[in-house]
């Protein structure tokens, strides 16, 4: 595992209640054997770590310094290389300019036959052909299930479920910060106090420019289109415009007229192209997307043989996000 902060506590969280699970239901044996990040320090043991003992360490002290391991100190390549791992968690921080140093890292293991899951929007956004090349060639699998609605398995549905009943357009609330901050200015709070209260609850960075500018949700819209629409798009071709223009004003005409602005990422069939925007959008009631508040994320695929199929979830948190991951080596174990 590479990143050992919310995320991966979280996926240390649910395996300490449900590895006895995996393995009896599932014939799943999840174990981490190796955790190097930045700041809490790395270690690594064939062996595996007891995950309640990792999250008790972490609480106590802060990092895993002192934490018994039979080894430590290395780096991300290290610990790619040496640990004998079958799979690699990838969660360091995100970039979506380059994708590293998560790229980098995805692909020394792709590269070595390793499975990779990964939370991380940068690689999944800006690489993936290249990476699902790699996998290919060396015999792994890559699952990006996370990027998208975190433990709301919205590619898992669309690319399984929904692989042969046409999906043509896709339109989503794909970021829970600016959805929250939409649903305060109807409650009467102006944006900037919408805003700061979003930090309080941390729902949004001290930095909050990716999330209320739209460049978070363009990065699912590439995904999306990557993997369900079968396109080759980039962050360049999505058009992005986020909700800092939404006024008080405008909330409150619409609410008189029984409509709600959302921030929505849509990718449609404009003239024979997939085309991908990010953009805020007055609803109707009759909108399948209308009634979602708070931070929830949700989408909705619509098909040429099912019609419109909606799912509505959690797009963040530890847990949520966490068992992301558990999808994604369940997927590996059983394709």
């Amino acid at each position: 595992m590479i990143g050992f902060g919310n995320v991966g506590q979280g996926l240390a969280e649910i395996l300490s209640t449900t590895a006895q699970l995996l393995r009896d239901k599932h014939d799943a044996d999840i174990r981490i054997v190796a955790i190097c990040d930045l700041y809490k320090g790395s270690i690594a043991d064939p062996k595996g770590f007891d995950p309640l003992a990792l999250l008790d360490q972490i609480r106590d002290k802060g990092d895993l310094e002192d934490f018994p391991a039979a080894n430590r100190g290395w780096d991300a390549q290290e610990t790619i290389e040496k640990s004998g791992a079958n799979v690699l968690v990838e969660l360091s921080y995100t970039d979506l300019a380059t994708g590293e140093p998560a790229l980098s890292h995805m692909t020394q293991a792709l590269e070595a036959g390793m499975n990779v899951s990964t939370t991380n929007k940068g690689p999944a956004a800006l690489h993936f052909p290249q990476l699902l090349k790699l996998s290919k060639k060396h015999g792994g699998k890559i699952g990006v299930e996370g990027t998208v609605m975190s433990g709301t398995p919205a590619l898992a549905v669309s690319m399984n479920m929904l692989a042969a009943a046409g999906v043509t357009r896709i339109q989503g609330i794909l970021n829970g910060t600016t959805n929250y901050i939409l649903g305060e200015m109807e409650k009467g709070a102006d944006y900037a106090d919408a805003l700061e209260e979003a930090q309080v609850k941390g729902y949004a960075e001290a930095d909050p420019t990716g999330d209320v500018d739209g460049h978070d949700a363009a990065a699912k819209v590439v995904i999306l289109a990557n993997l369900v629409m079968d396109q080759s798009m980039t962050m360049g071709d999505v058009s992005c415009t986020g909700i800092s223009g939404v006024t008080r004003d405008q909330i409150q005409a619409a609410q008189t007229e029984n409509q709600r602005w959302k921030l929505i990422g849509t990718l449609e069939n404009v003239d024979g192209q997939i085309q991908g925007s990010v953009e805020p959008v007055k609803l109707d009631a009759e909108h399948p997307l209308y009634g979602v508040g708070a931070a929830i994320n949700a989408v909705t695929f619509s098909t040429d043989l099912l019609g419109d199929i909606t799912l509505i979830g959690p797009g963040a948190g530890r847990i949520e996000t966490g068992y992301a991951i558990i999808g994604d080596i369940l997927t590996f174990s059983k394709t």
